[in-house]
């Protein structure tokens, strides 16, 4: 395959790529059943239970920077070599290894090989999402990129609907959401049926691999592998990585001091600025380092690879805020439910709100891949209204199985007519698109910040919604125009899911100091920087003459 774009979609190969799309979002999401589980089995503190997290996003981060310094030192772009249908084949493999090395963990008994084994199954997770977005891009024309990345995201979101509800049964042989009934079956179920999941997930990932490697219909994706050094790039990303490994380093050597712990923690919201000082650190370093780096490349692009491109720069930081909101609505959402003015809710009450959050990224992405599809014009807009509905009765069927109480879910129904309305104007054009939704997200962070109760909890949920298509927008957006570069390109916004790492615990600690509720002020800026992303990348591609190859989404 040549490094110029299908000029129409290759729909059997498209159907065959999104399976790698759903294992992301079903072994990530089962994460949320594994910490408690390893918290409670090992008897871990809070702490050393969120290792797994770090170690699960950390691997993305270094997983694409050892690409990138592999490619550097052998002078060739060796993933376009391989082609992107290899890539996703070795990163399986990766994986596969992961799973069998969790297995002889679970056998061991030994909390931080189980650590290693989850890094090294992400590690190929890294390869994987490296080869496989820009794959995706590259299936068809340029400007139903993103549609093709919201399908492939869509059933990434069903993977992570279900993901946590496959993996209780097959521990415990029910679904549990509460807790306190989840601490107790942890304590019963036996340590073999962790070795029998985790092997079965091994055998899915050979599978997978093996329907890569023997599909007619799955293109190599070979693109131009020539190499042309980007050492400037190669030092500033270093450089950053050493800056945050100081800091992670700083904080894991001192853990044993609890005094330390108990100011980096904040116990009892104790207004220590230890550990937000050091979070903040570690925010400004990644971004910073990237504004100096599109800075400098504007002066001389020799040396910068594809950062010589200022929309793949901004693109990285705009991935790295995108995935921080995300994650953070989210993980700060069941202390803020637990608030009095929130309803000073527990347990499986909180599970039904949190798997509406998750739920809402499925309905945006299912809206937003409909026009991958080719539908007539009028059957499109039906289908807009149709198809979050039916994404919505999907969500509530999980929380039925799980045996979560929907009620207060009904009304959430009226939020999506808004989303519905975003995507009506936005015209399937990604820029115009992700402009709209990042101002409809600033909006619902706002009535989140001056409200309480149900409004404040369905401005908050809602964030899910208007997330939901802004991993394939800003994608799309960023690699738009960079050609031979695209694989360096993504093994950088690949390592920019570290967002998911940082803003989540700056809006922690300063919860701990301002309160939980006002904490919701972090999203609003993320959510603006997105707004401004939108607006300028358009800017650069009208500049660099692609801006109609990319926005022409209502040609059709």
């Amino acid at each position: 395959m040549s490094s110029e774009q299908q000029t129409n979609t290759n729909y059997p190969a498209l159907y065959t790529l999104i399976t790698v799309f759903f294992f992301w979002g079903f072994f990530g999401a089962s994460n949320g059943v594994f910490i408690p589980f390893c918290k409670e089995r090992f008897q871990l503190d809070q702490f050393q239970s969120q290792l797994i997290d770090f170690a699960f996003y950390g691997a993305y981060y270094i997983g694409a920077l050892l690409l990138f310094i592999f490619n550097s030192s052998v002078k060739k772009d060796i993933l376009n070599a391989w082609g992107l249908k290899k890539g996703i084949i070795y990163g399986l493999l990766i994986s596969t290894v992961g799973a069998v090395a969790m297995v002889m963990a679970v056998q061991g008994g030994n909390y931080y090989f189980i650590l290693g084994a989850l890094f090294i199954v992400a590690l190929g997770f890294s390869l994987q999402q490296t080869s496989a977005q820009p794959f995706a891009a590259i299936l068809g024309p340029q400007h139903t990129a993103t549609n093709r990345l919201n399908l492939a995201g869509g059933v990434n979101s069903f993977g992570t609907t279900i993901g946590p509800i496959v993996v209780t049964i097959a521990l415990f042989g029910v679904v549990i959401t509460d807790d306190a009934e989840l601490k107790k079956y942890i304590q019963t179920v036996p340590l073999d049926k962790m070795e029998i999941l985790y092997g079965a997930v091994g055998v899915l990932f050979l599978i997978a691999a093996a329907l890569f490697f023997f599909s007619k219909k799955l293109p190599s994706g070979k693109m131009d592998s020539s190499f042309e050094p980007a050492k400037k790039s190669l030092n500033t990303m270093i450089v950053v990585t050493l800056f945050l490994v100081a800091i992670f380093g700083y904080i894991f050597s001192r853990y044993e001091d609890p005094e330390f712990i108990r100011r980096f923690t904040g116990d009892n919201r104790e207004q220590d600025f230890l550990g937000l000082g050091l979070t903040v650190a570690t925010l400004l370093i990644v971004v910073f380092g990237l504004l100096f780096a599109n800075t400098a490349a504007k002066k001389n692009p020799v040396g910068w690879g594809a950062m010589r491109y200022p929309q793949l720069v901004l693109g990285m930081i705009a991935i790295f805020m995108y995935v921080g909101v995300e994650v953070t609505i989210q993980s700060n959402l069941g202390e803020l439910l637990g608030e009095p003015e929130f309803g000073s809710l527990t347990g499986s009450a909180i599970a039904p709100f949190i798997s509406m959050y998750w739920g809402s990224m499925m309905i945006g992405r299912w809206a937003g891949a409909i026009s991958v599809f080719n539908p007539s014009n009028s059957m499109r807009k039906i289908l807009l209204i149709i198809v979050p509905y039916i994404a919505y009765g999907v969500v509530l069927a999980s929380n039925v199985i799980a045996g979560n109480d929907i009620t207060p879910l009904y009304a959430y129904a009226a939020i999506i007519l808004v989303q519905i309305g975003g995507f009506f104007m936005g015209q399937d054009r990604p820029a115009r698109t992700l402009m709209i939704f990042s101002l409809l997200g600033v909006t619902a962070m706002l009535i989140g910040l001056f409200s309480t109760g149900d409004v404040a909890i369905y401005a908050f949920m809602s964030g899910g919604l208007f997330c939901s298509i802004m991993w394939p927008s800003i994608f799309a957006l960023a690699i738009a125009g960079i050609g031979k570069y695209t694989s360096q390109g993504s093994a950088f916004l690949v390592m920019m899911i570290l967002g998911g790492g940082i803003i989540p615990p700056l809006q922690g600690k300063i919860a701990d100091i301002i309160g939980i509720h006002h904490s919701y002020f972090i999203p609003v800026l993320c959510f603006l920087y997105l707004v401004f992303f939108g607006w300028k990348v358009m800017q650069i591609l009208k500049e660099q003459g692609i801006a109609h190859e990319v926005e022409m989404g209502d040609a059709h």
